[in-house]
């Protein structure tokens, strides 16, 4: 699926097709034992580990940069819910990629994972994009970076926060959202659920009172429903099989300490619509985590009155934009690290998008 050989080759292609290129092999990071035969590639690229904070928090994250004199626009990624260290594949395009592309890229582990101190539980959206925020100006403060072309890149959860930064701060240069419903989370984690079910064999039945019985803590979470009656549906929902693969706990939190209470809060539109910098949506049109098709709906309506948007749906793609993954798999939490882009649609719109955008902002 991501195999060793794949990323060079569709990066070639991108570049012939994007930029014009005729060969030269843009690699964008050397081998540690090149073959006598090898060649030096084009772009070479220095990684660095560094340290920022945001209030008490300490992050800690792997800045790469590409060879050159003069200041490099930058790109700070956002992470998946499951997706949290900056070692992961998901990330390795970013790497590869952009370099080639005369981007710096930083990737940082997220708060309470990896390197990074502080806790995930309990931290708000609001908070986690002001970590990215707290990235952008570490690194506005290096000479070897533009400090007004610095934009964010996250998939999932992460695309939100890709926007949720973007709408927070006028330092953000550009925002890239990947796979990031338009919907509000309990609604995508409805339709994802549903999808999960229906893979499994359930019936329709089953799939109704699960939903039903989401709807109903969604409800509880924001003070529409009264206790009692979730519980009692909590209670006739334990011994079901679907409740193991639908995402609930069985034990009715607290909406003023619940994770969940605040994440529900976010909508997408609302943020969007505060984006006033250059923003990218992508999505995959094979996709069984959010509603797709909804999105593209929404984002189509705001196309004429919103000019710094833009969006896809790539054929063939799923959740992280990687290609031929049976359902089962995709929706298996114990493959849900374990998927990165190959599609080549989403390497060459995203390479073209950089490309304008970079000629519009300001030097």
């Amino acid at each position: 699926m991501n195999g060793p050989g794949l990323i060079p080759k569709i990066f070639m292609s991108l570049f012939i097709t994007v930029f014009g290129f005729n060969g030269g092999g843009l690699s964008a990071v050397a081998q540690t034992a090149p073959p006598t035969w090898s060649a030096p590639p084009s772009t070479k690229v220095v990684s660095e580990e560094r340290e920022f904070q945001n209030g008490d928090i300490k992050l800690h994250g792997t800045l790469f940069m590409p060879n050159g004199s003069k200041p490099f626009p930058a790109i700070i990624a956002f992470h998946s819910a499951s997706s949290a260290t900056r070692d992961l594949p998901l990330y390795r395009h970013l790497t590869d990629l952009m370099p080639a592309l005369g981007y710096a890229v930083f990737i940082f582990d997220r708060r309470g994972s990896g390197q990074s101190t502080g806790f995930r539980n309990g931290t708000d959206f609001n908070t986690l994009a002001d970590d990215g925020l707290a990235a952008l100006r570490m690194l506005a403060g290096d000479k070897r970076i533009d400090a007004h072309k610095i934009g964010f890149w996250g998939l999932s959860q992460g695309g939100w926060l890709s926007m949720l930064a973007s709408s927070r701060s006028s330092q953000v240069a550009f925002a890239i959202s990947i796979s990031a419903p338009l919907t509000t989370p309990d609604v995508q984690m409805n339709f994802a659920v549903s999808n999960i079910l229906r893979v499994k064999g359930f019936s329709e039945d089953d799939i109704s009172t699960a939903i039903q019985t989401r709807i109903a803590v969604d409800e509880f979470m924001r003070g529409r429903k009264d206790r009692p009656t979730v519980e009692q549906m909590l209670t006739a929902a334990a011994n079901k099989p679907w409740l193991k693969y639908s995402y609930i706990s069985p034990m009715l939190e607290d909406p003023a300490r619940a994770q969940w209470a605040k994440e529900i809060k976010l909508d997408p539109i609302t943020t969007l619509d505060k984006v006033s910098c250059p923003i990218l949506l992508l999505y995959g049109a094979d996709d069984p985590w959010v509603p797709v098709r909804i999105s593209a709906e929404l984002l189509g309506k705001m196309n004429d009155r919103k000019k710094n948007l833009s969006f896809a749906v790539i054929a063939g793609a799923n959740h992280e934009m990687a290609t031929n993954v049976p359902p089962e798999k995709e929706l298996d939490p114990s493959f849900a690290t374990a998927f990165a882009p190959d599609a080549p649609s989403y390497f060459g719109i995203l390479a073209k998008w950089l490309s304008q955008v970079g000629q519009q902002l300001r030097p």
